[in-house]
């Protein structure tokens, strides 16, 4: 079991497996031309497989796959493969551009709910935000997803005066699917420009929606990161990540590994420990991934609070290195 200081027990692994993405979301990635680790840095499949054993066997019971991009790795169905095999819930999070080439092999791997980003509905704005034209692409893959009956949440990073506006779009498509919208407040991170003035709260959320339609909280289950709530009447639900106005760090469970085999336990921490080097020099990483989780912050990484954001003051990969 990985306990931190503050008795918090860490049972879920996020594992990047690139910092490649075939989408230029501008929130996520800092510049058009980006320089990618070079695969030789990247943990390879039977690293991947060798670490996340070494996590399943002190308490791990969540997987989740993410990038980048975690589908544009050449490997990707050879990495899920081995890891179906674990006990394990496996999920991931995907921009939905390369779903219809792998859905065959979730379905095989017992891979039930998807994380898929999309942070409009409007197919100019989508080319805007991510510099490419996939949308119709990505929509049609959330439909594929709903027909072949997997869990769909959609995460949608809300930016004041980008994507604000569409909140009650997002919501009324919830009423007749089965999806599951989530809202994510808008955080700093190295290159994304990020200004407190873009955030839009959690609570002018809920009364923006709540102005045209009624909604019902929904109970929260621990370790969630959602404020989960659905609309009177519609087969889907919604959710609020609050992270800015309103964290959920008390009984945080996350741990997070890059795709060069960085080892982070929060995604704001400034800090990160090496697991990738040690593991090739045959070392036992038992002992590192503990005194990570030992080192971790109560809240928010240590590094600031809801009351004051100093962005350029924040230590941090951009979010596209750090795998979400």
């Amino acid at each position: 079991m990985l306990k931190d200081t503050f008795g918090r027990v860490h049972d879920y692994l996020r594992i990047s497996l690139t910092d490649n993405c075939n989408l230029r979301c501008t929130y996520c990635m800092p510049e058009e031309d980006y320089e990618f680790t070079p695969v030789s840095r990247l943990m390879q499949a039977d690293e991947i497989e060798t670490i996340s054993k070494i996590f399943v066997e002190n308490g791990v019971n969540k997987i989740r796959l993410t990038g980048g991009e975690p589908l544009v790795r050449k490997d990707a169905a050879n990495i899920i493969e081995r890891l179906a095999k674990l006990p394990v819930k496996l999920t991931m999070t995907t921009n939905g551009t390369r779903v219809h080439d792998f859905i065959d092999l979730f379905e095989d791997c017992n891979i039930k709910s998807l994380n898929i980003s999309l942070d409009t509905l409007d197919r100019d704005k989508f080319i805007l935000l991510t510099r490419r034209d996939q949308y119709q692409q990505v929509k049609s893959n959330i439909d594929l997803l709903l027909d072949r009956n997997f869990h769909v949440k959609v995460n949608v990073v809300v930016m004041r005066g980008v994507n604000d506006h569409e909140l009650i779009d997002f919501v009324a498509w919830t009423k007749n699917q089965p999806i599951h919208v989530r809202f994510i407040e808008f955080m700093p991170f190295t290159g994304n420009k990020w200004e407190n003035d873009k955030v839009v709260p959690w609570m002018e959320m809920l009364q923006t929606i709540s102005e045209e339609m009624p909604i019902i909280p929904l109970e929260r289950i621990k370790h969630e990161t959602v404020k989960k709530y659905t609309a009177e009447g519609h087969l889907g639900t919604f959710a609020v990540i609050s992270t800015m106005s309103s964290p959920f760090c008390g009984d945080c469970n996350r741990m997070r590994l890059t795709a060069d085999g960085k080892m982070k336990n929060c995604l704001f921490s400034g800090e990160e420990i090496d697991l990738l080097n040690p593991l090739r020099q045959g070392q036992d990483i038992l002992p590192i991934i503990v005194r990570n989780i030992l080192d971790k912050k109560e809240e928010l990484g240590g590094q600031f609070s809801t009351d004051l954001v100093e962005a350029d003051k924040i230590h941090n990969r951009s979010m596209i290195t750090i795998g979400g």
